[in-house]
């Protein structure tokens, strides 16, 4: 298959699912698959758009990362209390994944593990929009180290590809009393440390497979994806005021029978 068709492919599935809670890695493991692109090369392809899609969330909420640099009195998640937070969600999820990374890369990097990750994170989704939490934090700047450092435990269960890192975050927030728009959007913030710790560790691992002629390879898969993301990230939030998260444990459950099937 043409590789910019490839590229623009794979870019639109990064791009769309990366922020949403049907998990980018596992879709990305199923499309090369059935694209016939995979291996080492492949892998460090998805490193590269993913930071197309991380590009857009920053650029998204720039306000907010730039308060970062300054506190701002009016605004408790600023300044160093900001990277505060953000440092203790990133903190488990970053230690175990050093810990498990050959692991995981090894044993969960394959459609049928991928498959049960989408089903059991359709149905954790489903049981928590059952549960009735009282809302306790509301708007970013109501985030506690607490609140902080337990969606940080619940990304974890975003190691197992296909649970989906928003997935877990969103529903960890929800569950520790935090609104759902306000744990989607603190999903998307903190996303952006441990992605770029993530990729930027594969990136120093796998870069050198890639020779200059490819460069423009991996430079529409990083347009598209930034492209996607940030239409699939504004759209998630308008759509989340008017929705629950129920539609996409649908949608998981429905893909997990064409996966074992194809």
């Amino acid at each position: 298959m043409d590789s910019i068709l490839i590229a623009t492919v794979l870019g639109i599935v990064e791009g769309l699912t990366e922020f949403l809670p049907i998990s980018s890695t596992g879709h990305l493991i199923i499309t090369g698959h059935l694209l016939g692109f995979t291996g080492d090369k492949a892998e460090i392809f998805e490193v590269v758009i993913q930071l197309g899609a991380i590009l857009a969330v920053v650029l998204l909420y720039r306000d907010r990362f730039l308060g970062l640099i300054h506190s701002d009195p009016e605004k408790p998640f600023s300044g160093s209390r900001g990277i505060y937070l953000l440092v203790l969600t990133c903190i488990p999820a970053s230690v175990l994944g050093l810990l498990t990374h050959s692991l995981i890369k090894q044993y969960l990097f394959n459609t049928y593990t991928v498959a049960w990750a989408l089903a059991v994170g359709a149905l954790a989704i489903l049981v928590v929009e059952q549960l009735k939490i009282r809302t306790r934090y509301q708007g970013l700047d109501a985030v506690t180290p607490v609140l902080a450092l337990g969606i940080g435990l619940f990304q974890c269960l975003a190691l197992w590809p296909g649970f989906s890192r928003s997935g877990a975050t969103i529903m960890g927030g929800m569950i520790l009393g935090a609104s759902r728009k306000t744990a989607a959007e603190y999903s998307f913030i903190a996303a952006v440390p441990i992605m770029f710790l993530a990729t930027g560790f594969d990136l120093l691992q796998g870069f050198h497979l890639f020779a200059p002629q490819d460069f423009f390879f991996l430079g529409i898969g990083f347009v598209v994806s930034f492209l996607s993301a940030w239409v699939a990230v504004k759209g998630f939030i308008q759509l989340l005021s008017r929705v629950t998260l129920r539609p996409f444990a649908a949608y998981r459950l429905l893909i997990v029978p064409l996966i074992f099937l194809f």
